[in-house]
C-alpha cells in the first residue's frame, strides 16, 4: 500500500463519506487554480469554436463534406492539446512538439477528404481545398490555443477572403471540368 494512500484512509475515516466524496471532485478540478485561468480557457475554447465555424460555414454554404460542426471542432481540438501542453507548464520546445502531433494528426484527417477518381481515361482529384481547410482550421485553433488570438482572427480574415474572392477572381480565366466537381470554391 502506498503510504499517500494510507494517510488519506485515516483522515477520511474522520470525515464522513459526502465530505471525503466532495474534496476527491474538489481536487479533480483543482487544475483551473482560479476564475481568471477558467475564464482564459473558456475565451479561448469559445474563440476557436466561433473562428473554426466561421470556416466551416463558408465550406458547408457551398455544399463541401467538412462544415461547420468539423470545422470548429478540429479548431477546438487544436486550441485543447495546446491549452493543455502550456496548462501543465510545457515548455516552448514541448509546446512545438505537441504543434507537431497537431498538424500531422489534421493531416490524417484531410488526407481522408482527397479523393481520386478517373473518368474516361483521365484522373481528377477533389477535394484539397477542404483539406487544406481543415489544416489551416487547425493553425487557428493552434493559435488560439497558444494565445495568439489577434493572430488566428487575421488568419481567419485572410482564409474567409481566399475562399471566397479568389474564386469569384479566377472564374473567368479558368473554366472548371464538370466531371470534376470543382473544388476550388
Amino acid at each position: 500500500m502506498n503510504p499517500s494512500s494510507n494517510a488519506s484512509s485515516s483522515a477520511s475515516s474522520s470525515a464522513s463519506i459526502p465530505d471525503v466524496i466532495w474534496q476527491t471532485i474538489a481536487q479533480e478540478f483543482a487544475d483551473l487554480p482560479d476564475v481568471a485561468q477558467a475564464t482564459r480557457i473558456i475565451v479561448r475554447l469559445l474563440l476557436a469554436a466561433i473562428l473554426g465555424g466561421l470556416l466551416g460555414w463558408e465550406r458547408e454554404s457551398r455544399g463541401k463534406s467538412a462544415g461547420l460542426r468539423t470545422h470548429m471542432l478540429v479548431a477546438m481540438g487544436s486550441a485543447t492539446f495546446v491549452a493543455i501542453a502550456q496548462l501543465l507548464g510545457a515548455q516552448a520546445n514541448e509546446v512545438s512538439r505537441v504543434m507537431q502531433g497537431v498538424v500531422a494528426g489534421v493531416g490524417f484527417l484531410g488526407a481522408g477528404a482527397i479523393l481520386k477518381t478517373s473518368q474516361n481515361g483521365e484522373e481528377y482529384v477533389k477535394g484539397l481545398t477542404t483539406a487544406a481547410g481543415i489544416w489551416f482550421t487547425a493553425a487557428i485553433g493552434v493559435a488560439v490555443g497558444a494565445g495568439e488570438e489577434s493572430t488566428a482572427m487575421i488568419c481567419t480574415l485572410l482564409a474567409l477572403l481566399v475562399l471566397a474572392v479568389v474564386p469569384w477572381i479566377s472564374k473567368d480565366k479558368i473554366t472548371p471540368n464538370p466531371r470534376e466537381g470543382d473544388d476550388r470554391h
